[in-house]
């Protein structure tokens, strides 16, 4: 299969196109940086060029761009960033699609699990209604900027991402920096839920989602295994050998962090329902399982 990545260079999507290499498929990257590799193509994220002939000979497109959240100050400027760099390539690749002479068979459209909201305790799946927040609200248009595309005859997939636990890169090396640093404790009240999922997992059900051709609609890519916060650092402190022993109040979070405190603050229990149901096995499906291979290395098989 030949498959289009747009944001290819990122965490996630870097993640993706590696295994899809190594599972046999053809992989080109849309960059908005400069292209560096033969198999990358140079584009603006934002509107038509020479880039749609990419369009015209791929198999399936992923839309994996977006600025990360956890870039901070939260400020106005910034979050119009976090909007403006996840809706318009998913406007632009649409209408690419829509004009080209030959369509993919297979759009996978990443979003993220946030769409719940962050407070409840109800555990929310697929069919949750999108709350009201900041954060449910982006991808909210995220995903309805490329909603269309079912009309046309390709195959929507969504993937809404929980935090990927990646050793080096994303929001989970800032998450186990305390712990590292000896001062590893609960955050808040400890009592909410942190939603995540193993990298090596994240890539797998992508590659599961794009490969089978009953998977349509909204999946969640978050491991099966629900944690509160305190359990997820103990977790980590375990993993680690270091103690766990320090609360870190909300109150100066939120004065340092201002409205991204949220993300550690707030979560709502989540479930992959519709990607257990299509029949995907984790690999990590517990925190142990999955810590153990970030800070020890694979398991022996």
């Amino acid at each position: 299969m030949r498959v289009l990545i747009a944001g290819g260079r990122g965490v996630l999507g870097g993640a993706f196109a590696r295994l899809l290499r190594a599972s046999g498929h053809q992989v080109r990257i849309l960059t908005r940086g400069p292209a560096r590799r033969t198999d990358e193509v140079h584009w603006d994220g934002s509107g038509p060029g020479d880039w749609e002939t990419e369009i015209r000979d791929a198999d399936a497109v992923v839309n994996a761009s977006g600025y990360g959240l956890e870039h901070w100050p939260w400020s106005k400027a910034m979050k119009r960033r976090f909007v403006k760099s996840r809706v318009q390539p998913g406007h632009a690749l649409a209408a690419a699609i829509a004009r080209s002479e030959r369509r993919p068979g297979v759009f996978v459209q990443f979003s993220g699990i946030n769409r719940y909201g962050l407070r409840g305790s109800t555990l929310a799946d697929e069919s949750t209604p999108a709350a009201d927040d900041f954060l449910a609200q982006l991808t909210v248009d995220w995903e309805q900027a490329t909603a269309g595309l079912q009309e046309l005859g390709v195959r929507h997939v969504i993937a809404r991402n929980a935090v990927v636990l990646h050793a080096r890169r994303g929001l989970f090396p800032l998450m186990a920096l305390p712990a590292r640093l000896f001062v590893g404790g609960r955050f808040g009240s400890g009592t909410q839920t942190v939603p995540w999922i193993h990298a090596t997992d994240h890539a797998r059900a992508l590659r599961f989602l794009l490969e089978d051709p009953n998977a349509s609609g909204a999946y969640n890519l978050i491991a099966p295994e629900t944690s509160t916060n305190s359990e997820f650092i103990r977790a980590i402190c375990k993993a680690l050998g270091r103690p766990f022993w320090l609360h870190v109040p909300g109150i100066p979070l939120r004065l340092v962090l201002g409205e991204m405190a949220q993300l550690i603050l707030s979560g709502r229990p989540s479930h992959p329902r519709r990607l257990l149901d299509a029949g995907f096995v984790f690999a990590y499906p517990t925190l142990e399982t999955a810590l153990g291979e970030i800070f020890h290395g694979p398991r022996s098989m």
